[in-house]
């Protein structure tokens, strides 16, 4: 059995049906219900990584682990220990940590401070561990759905600064493997796209798979400030406003570890727009 949390995103829930579509049983653990029907072979359980005492029947016969924080995780909730002795004293031998490039670039950034609990955690909890680093999301580009659809434009800061964002459907499928297969135990991978992309070109990107134009309107710093305060806390605003506007060489760099597990390229941001084509329509 392989224990996926976080079943519900856009990481988790292509990772429920990939172990399920490879003959695995699942346990799609989410804190509420699930908005889609489980694949054969998969079941779900509502328990919360908040909360250790919770993740008891999602646990039960489990031999592997996913380990992904949602967003307000990522500020608080129980040790990382507990919820790794939890694990540990349900039988998991293995565990796979869905982290951020950030802790190996930026490793004092206030906004990951949990993640780095969290691998720390990880690393000392006698399992069998994987750490999964990505960069930038391809998904991301969600932040520029209202734009798109209203006024045709991507309104963002930085257009001409690249970053090799990754498609989450990569990070799902290394999961997989890493879940599944030995020979991953103490590694930690970086995961990105094949190639770095600006903001400028992921709204022409967009605007070829809508078949449609798609402007771009630059942001500045200061404006992209006011923003992302209405959502953002300020230690996290300004750290992803560096990362965006002055990216440092490691940030920028391809990594060769999505082709080295999958055996294929990793996929590119156009091949993720075309998929989510419509959702800016």
């Amino acid at each position: 059995m392989i224990v996926v949390t976080g079943a519900s995103g856009n990481v988790g829930r292509p990772l429920v049906e990939a172990l399920a579509a490879a003959g695995e049983k699942v346990t799609a653990v989410s804190r509420n219900p699930l908005s889609h029907d489980l694949p054969e072979g998969a079941r779900h359980v509502r328990a919360d990584l908040a909360d250790p005492s919770t993740l008891g029947p999602a646990l039960e016969g489990a031999e592997a682990l996913f380990l992904l924080l949602a967003g307000d995780l990522l500020g608080g909730g129980a040790p990382a220990v507990e919820v790794l002795a939890a694990a540990r004293e349900a039988g998991v031998r293995r565990v796979v940590l869905l982290s951020s490039q950030i802790n190996a670039t930026r490793p004092d950034a206030l906004s990951h401070g949990r993640l780095r609990e969290y691998e720390e955690a990880v690393r000392g909890s006698g399992l069998d561990w994987t750490i999964l680093r990505p960069g930038g999301f391809a998904s991301n580009a969600y932040a520029w759905i209202e734009s798109v659809r209203t006024q045709r434009a991507v309104i963002a800061p930085f257009a001409d600064v690249a970053l090799p964002v990754v498609d989450p459907a990569d990070i799902s499928a290394v999961a997989a493997v890493v879940l599944r297969e030995d020979g991953h135990a103490g590694r930690t991978y970086e995961l990105t796209g094949p190639a770095a992309v600006t903001p400028r070109e992921q709204a022409a990107t967009l605007a070829e798979a809508l078949g449609e134009e798609v402007g771009f309107v630059e942001l500045t710093r200061e404006q992209a400030r006011e923003h992302m305060a209405r959502f953002m806390p300020e230690p996290v605003i300004d750290g992803t406003l560096d990362i965006l506007g002055e990216p440092l060489p490691a940030e920028q760099r391809v990594s060769p570890d999505v082709e080295r597990l999958l055996g294929r390229p990793a996929g590119s941001f156009a091949g993720w727009a075309q998929r989510n084509a419509p959702a800016f329509a």
